[in-house]
């Protein structure tokens, strides 16, 4: 049974924005310059859902991930005017890759707009896939900064904006991840789930396959923190997020595609919401047991599958693996989070009393036989004795909470559970 409040859409015509003609031929551009994905059954979560589960694998695509097929489709698809004089885009990740790839493949100038915070690793991927035909320019600090950069300079230089997502032909070239799933099934997919960031991949996916197959159920899948299409779809319009959790960087977009919008509404049955705590641990399960890398929009259909346990059993489900551009760096917080969503790790600030002895007390009295402190350092560093102390908490089952939490109130500590204030636990951790 689903846990996670769905948004359920209706079925009625779109206005068709994009064709099966469409699709069909940015797939015919696209076999110049891409990889055919696989599409293999996965032994390890079909045994733990009682189904057929099978990745569509885009990780392994030239750029690590979907992304390619949707900028390739736009910029091998100008004219040769627009091409002459060059294309612009604004990324702070995967796109900026494959439209570098793509400039490069296609001889084509581009000016690449990244913030200045966008990690190293990152810039150097843009710039080796993109070669001489890339200039990257790093400005301002977040993706809104570089696109208000990449939009002036298409104004003052009339360059050809590549759109990350909200293009139509952008959504047909991503279309033809549909397009290869249905021809590698022997019968058509019970259930497809796919992330949403800007709508791209679902758009261009759910409008081959539904096409196709109107009985398969379209799942898009989105962050918790950053669930712009969810509340596209309650509203009825696009709308502009306020705020985001930016954690699943691949899918943290404040505001969706008007084109995009107008497809998923029409094509996809249901949107469900993740929590990013729940991504981080698939991403551990996915590396641990499957042995594979993927970054946080990657890893999410993956993640929406306990939501629907009961209902998949017994059916042939796809999940899109949409990107393994995850960086090495993120692992630590990866795994931090995945506990805390867990509840094996909780933080407290702890008021010692101040005499000899205490903290041991605490040791051997308040904590279990598998707890363990991961975490120690006092909030004042010059006057130890008068502050209290940060102390980190694992465990070893989310069921030693409780019993850990009574002895430390028979113990009569004080402490504040930082967990629960979501204040005081993003400025202390």
């Amino acid at each position: 049974m689903k846990t996670e409040p769905t948004v359920e859409l209706d079925d009625t015509k779109n206005d068709d924005l994009v064709t099966m003609e469409d699709i069909i031929r940015a797939h015919h551009r696209l076999r110049e310059a891409i990889v055919r994905t696989p599409l293999h059954r996965d032994a390890t979560l079909s045994a733990k859902y009682e189904c057929d589960v099978y990745l569509k694998r885009e990780d392994q695509q030239v750029v690590r991930s979907f992304k390619i097929r949707g900028s390739y489709n736009k910029i091998r698809s100008l004219t040769a005017d627009e091409r002459e004089r060059g294309i612009v885009c604004a990324s702070a990740g995967n796109h900026a890759q494959g439209v570098a790839f793509s400039c490069h493949a296609l001889g084509i100038h581009g000016k690449i707009y990244m913030p200045s915070t966008t990690p190293n690793q990152k810039v150097k991927m843009v710039r080796k896939f993109g070669g001489q035909s890339v200039e990257v320019i790093l400005t301002g600090d977040t993706f809104d900064d570089a696109y208000a950069e990449a939009m002036k300079a298409c104004t003052e230089l009339d360059l050809t904006f590549i759109h990350p997502f909200d293009d139509p032909m952008i959504i047909a070239g991503n279309g033809t991840v549909g397009m290869e799933i249905m021809e590698s099934l022997e019968q058509p997919a019970d259930y497809v789930f796919l992330t949403i960031g800007g709508g791209g991949l679902a758009a261009g996916v759910s409008q081959y396959i539904k096409t196709m197959s109107p009985s398969t159920r379209m799942i898009g899948v989105e962050p918790l923190g950053a669930a712009s299409m969810s509340e596209a779809m309650a509203r009825g319009q696009v709308v502009t997020l306020d705020e985001i959790d930016k954690f699943v960087d691949g899918a943290a977009v404040k505001r969706v595609g008007q084109h995009t919008y107008d497809i998923c509404k029409q094509k996809l049955d249901e949107v469900v919401k993740v929590p990013e705590g729940k991504v981080c641990t698939t991403i551990l399960d996915l590396y641990n047991e499957n042995a594979i890398v993927a970054e946080p929009a990657g890893a999410i259909p993956v993640a929406a599958l306990d939501l629907y346990r009961d209902e998949i059993k017994g059916k042939t489900i796809v999940c899109i693996i949409s990107g393994g551009n995850n960086d090495i760096d993120r692992m630590q917080e990866i795994k931090e989070r995945s506990l805390i969503f867990e509840g094996l790790k909780h933080y407290f600030l702890i008021n010692f009393p101040q005499r000899a002895g205490a903290l041991r007390e605490f040791l051997e009295k308040a904590l279990g036989p598998n707890d363990d402190i991961a975490r120690f350092e006092y909030t004042k560093k010059n006057d130890k004795e008068n502050g209290p102390a940060l102390v980190g908490i694992e465990l070893t089952s989310r069921e030693d909470y409780e019993p850990l939490i009574a002895r430390m109130d028979e113990q009569g500590i004080n402490y504040t559970e930082l967990n629960r204030d979501p204040s005081l636990f993003s400025l202390l951790i």
